[in-house]
């Protein structure tokens, strides 16, 4: 098969199609024919070289992916190959997935847990797919599972136009949250404003600590869903409510700062951080799972879609990469083998 291969840690021409061999489906495994795969901040750390990938998964970039099952490993009940003369409605019962990937998506093929797979949802194109199960278990998984936001509290986005960004907002309106967004420009935050974010705050013309008391009477908000940092972390404390709760999944601005601990204790603040990729099988099957009780019913109704701005051929992967680094997207970019 084809699949994009980093040739020496570097910038974003370093990536190379070349061809490798297929990846072998071991017990408990699906193969998927990849419709598209989607860009994530990880891989852009993994290509320089600071992201290694975790033990046993693919060396090939990418987190999630769309596509058909080609082939299944023992013990794999749920998932079928197709029908190869079957009705396009049979084809699209048994065969069409997307799928969270510990790597490999950056190919014409990919073997994955069959816990990690997931039914394309109604109305979703098999493409556009590609976009949701990356961001989607993020999400999820910390928002929700660990920071337990809920109806009625208020949540503050950093990167409100991202990936994460543009589901976080839909799925916390969607669950009865006041979305409070940052970014970096007036057209991204009116995109913001479109999905449903409630309080839009441009981070170059204002400070985020001081609007967001404005607009909460001066307590804070709930929760936090952070992907900056160190250079965040005392405006993030400083934001947060009573019993506030802080999640950090990305370090932009870097991963070293101070912080005194007694600053914790008057508001009883909790912070926490969360890798996705790191997680044990088990661990992202029990989020796979949630996510299809919790989530795929609000995309299947049309409340929650994925927000694609731009898709690329698996070839010009360096391209995709380069405008993931510029900043200048809405949602997420993919790749079409």
């Amino acid at each position: 098969m084809k699949a994009i291969v980093i040739t020496t840690p570097g910038g974003p021409e370093v990536l190379q199609l070349q061809e490798v061999e297929d990846p072998q489906v071991k017990d408990g495994e699906v193969l998927i024919n990849v419709e598209a795969t989607a860009l994530n901040r990880a891989d852009t750390l993994q290509r320089k070289g600071s992201y290694p990938p975790p033990k046993g998964a693919s060396p090939y970039l990418g987190l999630e992916c769309s596509g058909t099952v080609v082939a299944v490993g023992k013990n794999v009940s749920r998932w079928k190959v197709g029908d190869q003369v079957g009705t396009a409605l049979i084809s699209e019962k048994f065969d069409s997935v997307c799928a969270l990937l510990s790597g490999g998506g950056y190919a014409e093929k990919v073997a994955v847990p069959a816990a990690q797979v997931l039914p394309i949802p109604p109305g979703i194109a098999l493409k556009d797919a590609a976009g949701l199960p990356e961001v989607v278990c993020t999400v999820w998984s910390t928002a929700f599972m660990m920071s337990r936001l809920s109806a009625g509290e208020t949540f503050l986005i950093h990167g409100g136009s991202s990936g994460i960004g543009t589901f976080a907002i839909q799925i916390a309106k969607e669950k009865g949250a006041k979305v409070f967004v940052t970014a970096g420009s007036e057209e991204k935050l009116a995109f913001c404003k479109n999905l449903g974010a409630d309080v839009c705050i441009n981070y170059k013309t204002e400070d985020f600590v001081t609007r967001v008391k404005e607009e909460t009477g001066g307590k804070g908000v709930d929760v936090i869903l952070d992907c900056v940092g160190a250079a965040y972390l005392h405006r993030n404390l400083d934001s947060l409510n009573f019993d506030g709760r802080l999640c950090i999944i990305g370090l932009q601005s870097g991963a070293v700062t101070e912080i005194k601990l007694n600053t914790l204790f008057p508001k009883r603040l909790t912070v926490q951080g969360a890798g996705l990729r790191v997680r044990d099988p088990e661990n992202k099957a029990m989020v796979v799972g949630e996510v299809e009780k919790n989530v795929w019913p609000a995309i299947a109704a049309g409340k929650v879609k994925p927000v694609i701005f731009k898709s690329f051929p698996l070839s010009e992967a360096a391209k995709a990469h380069q405008l993931m680094e510029s900043n200048d997207h809405v949602g997420k970019i993919l790749l079409i083998p």
